[in-house]
């Protein structure tokens, strides 16, 4: 699988997952992250497998990047299961990758609110912060556990107004915004909830 093509300048946002089923709300954060931040593309990561999450339900990596890429709707966002070609396990080793092989890009990562929730979790994720600017995209019942989280918190100084939210692919990170969307109540936990047997 083909890494992208990042050309000098463009504003490029990253959204990992594991869209273990894709559906609907993904594709809500993703058209409202290229809106609002303008970007000129967005590239959805397909995770071989998260870190903090059991595998047991996990469906196939093509199977799961097909799925998604039929949602999209638009050329200017791919569903790519690049991580599993760089070998990458950690979103902060896959960011640093992408910004060593292209320097010029705009990199923006972009995450639901649950995963600013939990961000101090992730490996290295102080890293991640000065890796790249990050949007954080409202998803229901996590606002205020997102902006009380220790990650929140500790990134108060770097937050950009969601007025604002156009400028973050151009400044340098630490630099986040908050962007409040239309919510959708859909999760990939409830559709695989609700396929059991």
């Amino acid at each position: 699988m083909a890494t992208p093509a990042a050309p000098a300048g463009l504003r490029i946002g990253l959204m990992g997952g594991s869209f273990n089923p894709p559906h609907a709300g993904h594709v809500a954060v993703a058209r409202a992250a290229m809106r609002r931040l303008e970007l000129d593309r967005l590239w959805l990561l397909v995770s071989p497998g998260n870190p903090l999450k059991s595998h047991n339900e996990l469906a196939r990596l093509d199977d799961r990047v097909t799925s998604l890429q039929r949602l999209l709707h638009s050329r200017r966002m791919l569903a790519t299961g690049i991580e599993a070609r760089l070998g990458t396990r950690y979103t902060v080793d896959t960011l640093a990758v992408l910004r060593r092989r292209f320097p010029a890009a705009r990199f923006v990562w972009v995450m639901g609110a649950d995963g600013l929730a939990e961000m101090h979790r992730w490996r290295n994720w102080r890293e991640i912060a000065s890796l790249v600017a990050i949007a954080v995209v409202d998803r229901p019942g996590w606002r205020f556990k997102a902006l009380a989280s220790p990650a929140a918190r500790t990134l108060a100084r770097s937050r950009l107004d969601e007025r604002l939210a156009a400028r973050l692919p151009f400044i340098e990170p630490p630099a986040w915004t908050y962007l409040s969307i239309r919510l959708s109540p859909q999760s990939s936990s409830a559709i695989r909830a609700r396929m059991r047997p």
